[in-house]
C-alpha cells in the first residue's frame, strides 16, 4: 500500500459505511458490491493540479469480475445464499449463449451500472477527504509517489 492510501484508510472505511444505503438502492447485492471493490482501485488524476485533481476509479479489471458476480446472483456455490438455491435448469443454455456472446447484452448493462457505482464511490471518497480538510495532504502525497 502506498503512503497516500494508508492516509485515506479511516476514510474508506467511513465511505463504505456510508455508502451501504446507496449500494441497497442498487441492483448489486452486498455480497456482489464487496467483489465490485476487489476489483477496483483508486488513483488520484491530474495529482499535480489542484484545481483540476480528481480521485478516480481504476475499473480496468472489472470484466474479469463479472462472471463471479454472475455465481453470486446465480446462488452457486459461494454465492450470496450458499449455494442453497436450487439449478434452475438454465445452466448448460447459459453457457452456450453465454459462448455465443448472446448475453454480452446483459454483462455490458451490469459493467456499465458497476462502473457508475464506483464512479459515485470515488466522488463520495473525495467529497470526505475535502470536507475533513485531508484533500490537499493526500493529494501531494501521490503526486509524490
Amino acid at each position: 500500500m502506498s503512503d497516500w492510501t494508508d492516509r485515506i484508510v479511516g476514510d474508506r472505511m467511513a465511505v463504505d459505511r456510508e455508502f451501504n444505503d446507496r449500494v441497497r438502492e442498487s441492483e448489486f447485492s452486498n455480497q456482489e458490491w464487496g467483489l465490485i471493490m476487489t476489483a477496483v482501485e483508486f488513483d488520484i488524476e491530474r495529482a499535480g493540479d489542484p484545481e483540476r485533481a480528481r480521485v478516480v476509479a481504476d475499473t480496468e479489471r472489472l470484466p474479469q469480475m463479472l462472471p463471479e458476480l454472475e455465481k453470486v446472483q446465480q446462488g452457486m456455490p459461494g454465492g450470496a445464499d450458499g449455494g442453497q438455491r436450487a439449478d434452475s435448469g438454465t445452466g448448460v443454455l447459459d453457457a452456450i449463449r453465454g459462448a455465443l456472446g448472446m448475453d454480452d447484452d446483459d454483462g455490458e448493462e451490469r459493467l456499465d451500472a458497476a462502473e457508475r457505482l464506483v464512479d459515485e464511490y470515488a466522488d463520495a471518497l473525495q467529497a470526505r477527504l475535502e470536507e475533513r480538510g485531508k484533500w490537499e495532504d493526500v493529494r501531494e502525497a501521490y503526486a509524490e509517489s
